[in-house]
């Protein structure tokens, strides 16, 4: 058994069920047609390049949306990068549908760099090398071997409920439904997770990849109250599939409410086509879940990729 299958999310999806949804749900038909909704990847195009660059240098507590699960948050006087993957496609297969939010060059200096797990949609290599080894880089157990090949770097890993102090913040590694792989033979040998960044400003919740399930209630119990709660709503289509591993956007309306959060940033969607449902579903779908039970809008953060908000409790 690998190191962290134990943790693992069940069932494990393998390359059976990979060839069914490819391959053998085309011939019945029983695939969904996906469509590109142009319309919705407008809407949040960049508008102004680099607008987050300079709202992330002003020096207040912000968040800026990068794209797919990447942030730019800054709190308690850091400036932390989480998941960033700022390269045009994922390894070369899966391009961008729309422009990092903020250039990599454009970026204020970091200070540290948060990565939840070891997926490329994740872990991406060269936005890590090209971040320098400026940042304290936090992983979860067993990633820390790939970032110091990288260069010299400092890293600390960390497993679930275990915490790291820069200065006036706190980041907490929190368990998440998922697993890891690199490479076949690589699969559940690190950890995954998401986590929780405590400072005076506030506290920011970032799941990582995550199915629903009952942490996010554990997660809010322990370390809440928390204030903003980046939550994935895409990349879950076929449900058959997906469930056990990534959350559609009830799962994460639920989450939101387990987790006693005060506002939803919505994010994992609008940047790479991964899964089957279309590209404008994902935000729709959240609003819908949102007027079934009457929240209010201001709590609801569906930001344009580079836009970048206040964190103001």
């Amino acid at each position: 058994m690998a190191r962290f299958s134990d943790r693992a999310t069940r069932p494990a999806r393998g390359p059976a069920d990979i060839f069914r949804w490819r391959v053998i749900d085309r011939l019945p038909g029983r695939r969904r047609r996906r469509s590109d909704d142009h319309a919705a990847l407008d809407r949040i195009r960049p508008a102004v390049r680099d607008g987050g660059a300079a709202a992330l240098a002003d020096g207040g507590p912000t968040a800026c949306w990068i794209g797919h699960a990447s942030w730019m948050v800054r709190t308690g006087g850091q400036l932390l990068a989480i998941d960033p993957i700022f390269s045009p496609t994922i390894q070369g297969v899966v391009r961008r549908l729309v422009p990092p939010g903020v250039a990599l060059a454009a970026l204020p200096p970091v200070d540290a760099v948060l990565v939840t797990h070891d997926h490329m949609d994740h872990m991406d290599l060269p936005s890590l090398r090209a971040l320098g080894d400026r940042p304290t880089y936090v992983v979860p157990l067993g990633n820390g071997p790939r970032i110091a090949r990288l260069g010299p770097r400092t890293v600390v890993e960390l497993d679930w409920w275990q915490a790291h102090t820069l200065g006036d913040v706190t980041i907490t590694l929190v368990p998440a439904r998922h697993w890891s792989m690199r490479a076949p033979w690589t699969r559940n040998q690190s950890l995954w997770g998401g986590y929780v960044i405590s400072s005076p400003d506030g506290v920011l919740y970032h799941s990582g990849d995550t199915a629903g399930g009952d942490h996010f209630a554990e997660i809010g119990a322990r370390l809440g109250p928390i204030d903003w709660a980046m939550l994935p709503i895409g990349a879950y289509e076929p449900r058959w599939f997906m469930a056990p591993q990534h959350c559609d956007p009830d799962d994460a309306g639920a989450g939101f409410l387990a987790l006693g959060a005060r506002h939803f940033l919505a994010m994992h969607w609008g940047t790479f086509r991964l899964t089957d449902e279309p590209i404008g579903e994902p935000p729709a779908r959240l609003r819908a879940f949102w007027e079934r039970h009457g929240l209010p809008d201001e709590r609801l953060w569906l930001l344009d990729v580079g836009e970048a908000r206040p964190l103001i409790r």
